[in-house]
């Protein structure tokens, strides 16, 4: 059965029962109250009066109880008339939802519903456009991650095509073309494991290990690793600990690897003889650590998105020489460890910084080998 008719039978049963139960209320208590009318009549009528009595009853009991039924039509026209408006609307927000969803079922999620009105059915609408935005969203990141993978990947491809072709036109040797093809297939493998592992990231899916160390263990393992690629591009590495600086209770080696994304950004974008300083500090009831660099900076209008998969700030000049997710897997890895993470950014450089949760007192720090604790 369609909705109007199910409708116009709800609201006509309610008035029918309204009804009756209002006919069974008048026979309750009218008689009281038009006997006593009666007697007033039979009073002014004097004697003669008593023999109407009877019929005087009868009358206004009649009376009272065609007025009843009388109104039952206009009842039963306003029953019709409310089923009509409430199906109305009903089926006009329904049939808008049922076209919407074939809509998003066929791939069109800039489809959108009005919101008219303060109802149920408004925040159905309202909820509904909030989850097309979302899929298209999700919808625009796929399509941005196929065409950011592919560009990502035409570049090391077509260096190995070049290679590839160079020795079977006898320019090269394999000898010659070895490392360069090494080093092209590792670009490769690099991409596909940070690929992968954003994609874990994403999905809260990381498996930590949480262990107590120090904050200055962190920064001297971070600035050790990456000690001979700043020395080589000529940028000085300054590493400045808090001496009372609080316990970390974190995964280690992911939090070496949140510092190695930023000192690997960083060193990117800060040219010959400039200086990248790393440092942590007790921040509340967690330990900043901070990388400052003295390069180009980041313009304001690309901050809110720096975080973004394969968003560059200039891709002519950083392509090839990144992933371009690193920074989006360092915060996600801070965001599942309980911390923040923070770019602030001007004509004298970028600062990074991030949080992570400082350990309580009560888990007995044990030192052990490279000032970590457990």
């Amino acid at each position: 059965m369609r909705l109007f008719p199910r409708l116009f039978l709800g609201h006509l049963l309610v008035t029918l029962v309204a009804l009756g139960a209002l006919l069974l209320i008048a026979e309750v208590t009218a008689p009281s109250f038009y006997r006593h009318h009666v007697e007033q009549m039979v009073a002014l009528l004097g004697p003669e009066g008593r023999e109407l009595r009877p019929d005087l009853e009868r009358g206004m009991r009649q009376t009272l109880n065609l007025a009843l039924l009388a109104a039952l039509p206009f009842a039963v026209g306003f029953a019709a008339f409310a089923a009509w408006l409430t199906s109305r609307r009903i089926v006009r927000s329904v049939r808008l939802l049922g076209e919407g969803s074939r809509d998003l079922a066929g791939g069109h999620y800039r489809r959108r519903l009005p919101e008219t009105g303060r109802d149920e059915l408004t925040d159905l609408a309202h909820n509904f456009n909030v989850m097309a935005g979302s899929l298209e969203r999700v919808e625009q990141d796929r399509v941005a991650l196929i065409g950011n993978v592919g560009h990502e990947l035409r570049t090391p491809l077509a260096a190995l095509r070049g290679y590839t072709e160079a020795m079977t036109d006898g320019v090269m040797v394999p000898d010659q073309a070895a490392p360069a093809i090494g080093r092209e297939v590792r670009a490769m493998e690099r991409l596909a494991s940070d690929l992968s592992l954003v994609s874990r990231v994403e999905a809260g899916r990381v498996e930590l290990h949480p262990t107590t160390f120090g904050a200055a263990s962190l920064l001297h393992a971070a600035a050790e690793r990456f000690g001979e690629a700043y020395a080589e591009r000529g940028v000085t590495l300054t590493v400045q600990e808090e001496p009372d600086a609080a316990q970390v209770r974190a995964d280690f080696e992911r939090s070496l690897q949140v510092l190695s994304n930023l000192l690997s950004n960083a060193l990117r974008h800060t040219p010959q003889g400039g200086q990248v300083t790393l440092a942590a500090e007790t921040a509340g009831s967690g330990v900043r650590f901070s990388v400052q660099d003295t390069g180009h900076g980041i313009p304001p209008e690309h901050l809110a998105r720096i975080f973004e998969r394969f968003y560059r700030v200039d891709p002519a000049r950083t392509r090839g020489e990144g992933s371009g997710v690193g920074l989006t897997i360092a915060r996600g890895l801070v965001e599942q460890m309980g911390g923040q993470m923070a770019v602030v950014s001007g004509e004298g450089g970028s600062t990074f910084t991030f949080s992570l949760p400082v350990a309580l007192r009560s888990e007995g720090l044990v030192p052990i080998g490279g000032g970590v604790t457990t």
